[in-house]
């Protein structure tokens, strides 16, 4: 592991301090998991008091996910190179001053707005917050089992958000789903200045300005094209041109990054097999889950006629199935093997959306929630064993870089899933199809895309020949700590 700066008390000091610190980490990432699934419940109501059409709530939610995606490695790279706790807590501020900035939104531009500052703040909390936690646990067992329980605990936030996004715009409104990020940012600010110590890494990397710049307008103006496309006709003149500047801007960026010395994403990885595959099927699971996600509340308001807080819960089995079943999902790919786990969960929640594609206005719930946990509890088996499979195929000291990007690849995929399902159902809609009809055919074609994935999985997903140095073979206990992590830390970012 790189080295790091002088011990700080929160890294060598008593078992109070660190619990602090884990307590502090863990909260800063629930805010930011919170905020993953809390505004889905509230569109409905976005819709309504913003008169918006379906781009409008689309832009809101990948504005914030196309940020997390775009800066997340750099994030990392941030917090190594000048100081953890700086960088968290710069996060922490960022994104609560976003969470206000869109709650006093007075229209879908400036809520637009505060979701891109709101990514931004992301992009450098989470990660920073893991990097603290991997400083202050320097023995890796202690350290697994504190990631553990910051996978753990923050991924509360996922199952908490349908339900607490519920009830606040049912007695609020939408606004009040950002205002709950207020009093947990003043906590976090004010416990972390006082107790948080200060970590850093002199050897980190350079920050990738050019890699980082080209990502964002590449993958930027891709998701313009595929969101705006239905609006203005795929054949419009700002489409075509969004969609050329994409392959402009994302060709530069392949370049650039092949020619840099110390890359945000170097592409030499893609060279094994068992990285290129786990990546790719990564990339599915973001655009199924989030691509999906984003109009599961539609349905059940618009289509069944149910209350945004009724929506709210009726959307929990997922979540809750994903927070139960994803503690199981690497120690299960640790005795079985990634390939049967990834393949078996990417089956199940390619089934589990197909069968939501066959639900109709009067489907009764009892005929619905068990399709919502079904994909929820193969997303949950799959994710963090695809994370598994990247940081096994690459040496220790990359296992960091390797999980950065497998987290990023799943960001971009939850951009595209929103943008290309929207467009679906956009254009089903403009060809004189219902809504619900329009609806049905994103879950096919999210669940037809998981279910192709799982077969790619279960072709390809083989062990690729170990890189010099490279991780504990399959089936030890170390995969499975990097598995259960869901996130290496950060300070182990470059050799």
């Amino acid at each position: 592991m790189a080295a790091s700066a002088a011990p700080s008390p929160a890294t060598t000091g008593s078992r109070s301090s660190r619990a602090v610190l884990l307590t502090v980490a863990c909260l800063g990432q629930f805010m930011v998991l919170l905020d993953n699934t809390i505004v889905g419940a509230a569109l409905p109501d976005m819709q309504h008091r913003l008169h918006t059409q379906l781009a409008g709530l689309q832009w809101i939610v990948d504005a914030y996910v196309l940020l997390v995606a775009m800066l997340l490695l750099s994030g990392g790279v941030f917090a190594d190179r000048f100081g953890r706790k700086r960088v968290f807590l710069i996060g922490v501020v960022v994104f609560t001053t976003a969470s206000l900035v869109c709650s006093l939104a007075p229209s879908i531009g400036w809520l637009v707005a505060g979701r891109v500052l709101q990514g931004i703040g992301a992009a450098a909390l989470a990660p920073a917050s893991l990097a603290l936690l991997a400083a202050a646990y320097p023995v890796p067992q202690e350290r697994i089992k504190a990631i553990g329980l910051w996978a753990g605990l923050s991924g509360i936030g996922l199952a908490a958000g349908p339900v607490a996004g519920g009830v606040l715009t049912e007695l609020f409104g939408w606004p009040a789903i950002f205002l709950v990020n207020l009093p947990i940012g003043a906590v976090l600010v004010l416990v972390g200045l006082r107790h948080l110590g200060e970590s850093c890494n002199p050897s980190a990397p350079a920050i990738d300005i050019p890699g980082t710049m080209l990502s964002v307008l590449g993958v930027g103006a891709l998701t313009y094209g595929l969101i705006e496309g239905g609006a203005r006709g795929w054949t419009s003149p700002a489409i075509l041109g969004s969609f050329a500047a994409a392959a402009i801007l994302l060709a530069a960026f392949v370049a650039v990054e092949a020619r840099r010395s110390a890359p945000m994403l170097p592409l030499r990885l893609f060279r094994q097999r068992l990285f290129t595959v786990s990546n790719t099927a990564m990339t599915v699971v973001g655009f199924a889950l989030m691509g999906s996600s984003f109009f599961f509340s539609q349905f059940f308001v618009y289509v069944q006629g149910s209350s945004i807080l009724r929506a709210g819960l009726q959307t929990l089995p997922l979540s809750l199935a994903m927070v139960i079943v994803s503690p199981y999902a690497g120690r299960l790919a640790a005795r079985y093997g990634f390939r049967v786990v990834c393949t078996t969960g990417l089956a199940l929640a390619g089934l589990g959306l197909l069968t939501l594609g066959m639900v109709h206005a009067d489907t009764g719930y009892g005929n619905v929630w068990w399709r919502l946990a079904l994909a929820g509890t193969g997303f949950a088996l799959a994710m963090s064993p695809l994370t598994g499979a990247a940081i096994q195929s690459v040496s220790p000291q990359e296992s960091g870089l390797a999980s950065g990007i497998s987290s990023t690849t799943r960001q971009i995929g939850a951009v595209l899933g929103v943008a290309i399902l929207g467009a679906i159902v956009r254009t089903r809609r403009s060809s004189g199809a219902s809504f619900e009809t329009g609806l049905n055919s994103a879950f096919v074609a999210a669940g037809a895309l998981t279910l192709a994935s799982s077969v790619f999985t279960g072709l390809w997903l083989a062990r690729s020949k170990p890189m010099a140095g490279s991780a504990a073979p399959l089936g030890s206990t170390e995969p499975d700590a990097a598995i259960a992590s869901n996130e290496a830390p950060a300070n182990s970012r470059r050799p």
